[in-house]
């Protein structure tokens, strides 16, 4: 049975600020009111958040430490020195290595190769065996991107080799920032770069857009890469605020309408092609794509072979030619499908051993270890088993002797902490609030699943373990009108910081044939009418929802909270609520 969710109304804004707002803009109330709720206050503030506009990029050289990286890579540019790329094998790594890659290219410089560290053998980060390959291979000056501001010592290492390091990163800093050439890093203590949420893409984009400055090329050479930028900024779940909601607009756009041959073998294979691509889109359809060859396939001869992990990411991203990069999607998609099928065994696998073990079932927290789960998975996997037990979750596995895993939260609950509160079992961890990954030797297990469980216990709000939907406003079905519709589209692209307003109508009940549909009628699709106008009747889909199937069918009413989308069907555009949650109303 699944969790009551519990409702939550937003505080509305200033009633005052709502009505001017809406009588400047021309726009309903409910729609001003969530240019209120997210801070926009003012005519102008509204036509900047309605209207991005490139020319708001902030000055790439407000960046700590790029006048000395674009100085280094025109260097080793002009030299002709051999740069290798290197970068993690998830979404964001990949896009941000293919996007300096694709550059450096662009700009004629051909001795340059790039390099993603194997998931199963070298981890996360900047390994010594990637440093190795650098120093075998000749490389004089390694760019790091979306990993690095921690690898203070194999930095070092790297320097004792004669291999220069310029540092991309998004995370945070350790006490120590590494002695590279140069580490870009919005949220280094000593950087004043006015906006520090940027992806680890996003960073590379700002050395890119510094060395186009500083030589002078023109910004319109470097806009097709805004579609590797949005990629990484919606798979790595950043907030679609400030520069990030400029460069996801315009990445949106280019990803549109003239994408990347790899990307579009990709929109091709996930059947979005003809279609209006969103941010749910890249996350729910082509970010698990890409991340799949990082999780499922394995380097087995040490010198990346084509294809294989998430070096194949990387060939798909930045391959020229439409029939090579087709071969890399399908073979991307093949692992895609491999990892759905693992991780639903897996899944399976772990809600049964919960079910079966009530002591672990009445605690407040999940960590559960399995030597024999794929470890390109388990991430997956604690996510999935939030959706059924709701709180924060640690799912573990063995790889090279170790046993490694990652952790996920609810939301408000600071998993990072409880992670470090165990710090003395761990070999090594990383992450932040809502997401972690860790490493421990076999036999500090038990002592660090008694101890994570007990953090939760003591400092987790027993709130934080009833699933919340934030609801932005009431409405009501006749409000839902095509001038409305085409004045929400301009709050896109949605993501954190900028949701898709979710709104809530009550005593609205099924008009039509109510039906379960999906490969296990696990959906629920609805007609659905309001009581106040009954003539106003609005498709409906609640996915993953089909316990309140008998009662809706009978046409008896419904409190429902939602999303309005648009639903596209042989060129027919019309309105569909993507219903979040139900509530019988008695």
């Amino acid at each position: 049975m699944p969790i009551e969710k519990r409702w939550v109304i937003k505080p509305q804004g200033d009633r005052t600020t709502v009505m001017r707002l809406a009588a400047e803009l021309g726009i309903p109330e409910v729609l001003a009111n969530l240019l209120v709720q997210r801070g926009i206050t003012t005519s102008g503030e509204a036509s900047g958040f309605f209207n991005p506009k490139l020319s708001d990029l902030h000055d790439p050289f407000l960046m700590q430490d790029m006048y000395k990286a674009v100085q280094r890579v025109d260097e080793a540019v002009t030299r002709g020195e051999k740069i290798m790329v290197y970068g993690d094998y998830d979404v964001d790594g990949t896009t941000a290595v293919a996007l300096v890659y694709t550059f450096l290219r662009k700009i004629g410089h051909t001795n340059l190769i790039f390099y993603i560290p194997d998931r199963y053998t070298e981890g996360y980060g900047i390994s010594i065996k990637g440093i190795d390959y650098a120093k075998r291979k000749g490389v004089s000056l390694v760019i790091a991107l979306d990993c690095g501001i921690k690898a203070t010592e194999k930095v070092a290492y790297a320097a004792l080799q004669g291999v220069d390091f310029i540092i991309c990163d998004h995370h945070l800093p350790g006490d120590t920032i590494p002695e590279a050439v140069a580490v870009l890093d919005p949220k280094r203590p000593d950087c004043n770069y006015p906006f520090d949420e940027l992806s680890g893409c996003g960073v590379g984009f700002k050395l890119v857009q510094g060395y186009c400055q500083y030589k002078h090329i023109p910004f319109e050479e470097i806009e097709s890469l805004l579609d590797l930028v949005v990629v990484s900024t919606a798979a790595d779940i950043v907030p679609l605020v400030g520069e990030n909601r400029v460069l996801a607009y315009y990445g949106l756009l280019r990803l549109n309408e003239k994408p990347r041959k790899g990307l579009q073998s990709i929109i091709r294979i996930c059947g979005l092609e003809g279609h209006q691509i969103t941010i749910d889109d890249i996350v729910f359809k082509i970010g698990p794509r890409i991340n799949a060859a990082g999780r499922m396939a394995v380097d087995h001869d040490g010198e990346h072979a084509v294809p294989s992990g998430g070096h194949s990411a990387v060939n798909l991203l930045i391959e020229r030619d439409e029939n090579a990069a087709e071969e890399f999607g399908n073979f991307i998609d093949t692992c895609n499908q491999d990892r759905k099928n693992i991780d639903r065994s897996v899944t399976q696998e772990a809600h049964d051993y919960i079910e079966s073990n009530p002591e672990l079932k009445s605690l407040k927290s999940t960590v559960i270890y399995n030597p024999k789960w794929m470890k390109g998975i388990v991430g997956i996997v604690a996510s999935r088993l939030i959706e059924t037990y709701y709180r924060p979750t640690v799912v573990l596995t063995m790889s090279n002797g170790y046993v490694t895993g990652s952790a996920r939260s609810v939301p408000g609950f600071d998993l990072y902490q409880a992670v470090e509160s165990c710090a003395d079992l761990l070999e090594n961890f990383g992450g932040h609030m809502y997401a972690a990954g860790l490493t421990m030797k076999p036999e500090k297990v038990e002592e660090f699943m008694r101890r994570f469980n007990a953090y939760v216990e003591e400092h987790i709000d027993p709130q934080m373990l009833i699933p919340q939907v934030d609801i932005d406003s009431e409405l009501l079905f006749s409000d839902i009108t095509p001038s409305f519709r085409a004045t929400l589209a301009a709050f896109q692209p949605f993501g954190p910081g900028n949701n898709a307003p979710v709104f809530v109508t009550r005593g609205v009940s099924n008009r039509g044939d109510a039906k379960l549909v999906g490969a296990e009628h696990e959906h629920l699709r609805m007609d659905l009418t309001q009581k106040q106008k009954p003539n106003t009747t609005i498709a409906s889909i609640a996915f993953q929802q089909p316990t309140h199937y008998k009662w809706v069918k009978s046409g008896r009413p419904i409190d429902v909270c939602y999303c309005v989308v648009e639903n596209h069907y042989r060129g027919v555009t019309t309105p569909q609520l993507r219903i979040k949650d139900i509530k019988i109303d008695i």
